[in-house]
């Protein structure tokens, strides 16, 4: 699955959730729960990146970009957003 289709799955999570979906529940808890499990995650990238070893990194890096991208979806950005920023930031 790309990025893109886990954003386009979190949209589809967020505008009709399903009692089964920990994405609708997060969801459903608020921006500062999902702004809480992003800092955990983040915090989670550096311990793995000192010393946990290359799987784990990538898999705490990968429970990240999930929760950014739920943040995202929370706020009704896109990461289309994300990248004209950085588009942008090129020149």
């Amino acid at each position: 699955m790309s990025l893109h289709e886990l954003y386009q799955t979190i949209c589809e999570r967020r505008d009709h959730p399903s009692p089964q979906s920990y994405t609708a529940h997060l969801l459903a808890a608020g921006e500062d729960e999902i702004i809480k499990k992003v800092g955990e995650e983040a915090v989670e990238v550096i311990l793995a990146a000192k010393g946990q070893g290359d799987q784990r990194l990538l898999e705490e890096i990968a429970d990240l970009a999930y929760h950014v991208l739920v943040l995202l979806a929370a706020r009704r950005l896109s990461p289309a957003d994300v990248q004209a920023v950085l588009e942008s930031r090129r020149r």
